[in-house]
């Protein structure tokens, strides 16, 4: 039987260093990396990778994910 390994020591994902999950500044090594990697959002350096297919969601984003002319009833426009 596999047993679970709890890992006590990870890497810092700015820089790399070793942190323990008991460090203040877990899963960083300094406040410093936590800004780093704060600015990297904030500049849109990371993206989701994969594209928002749940119908309700694109309804909270206000159709974002429809394509332009389309108003989801099918019907057309009127030729009035």
């Amino acid at each position: 039987m596999a047993r679970k390994k709890k890992p006590g020591v990870l890497r810092c994902p700015t820089c790399g260093a070793l942190v323990r999950i008991e460090d203040e500044d877990f899963p960083f090594c300094t406040d410093r990396c936590r800004k780093i990697d704060l600015g990297k959002w904030a500049m849109g350096a990371y993206k989701i990778s994969s594209p928002v297919l749940d119908p309700e969601v694109l309804e909270d984003l206000g159709g974002a994910g429809r394509p332009r002319g389309s108003s989801g009833s099918g019907g057309g426009a009127d030729a009035n």
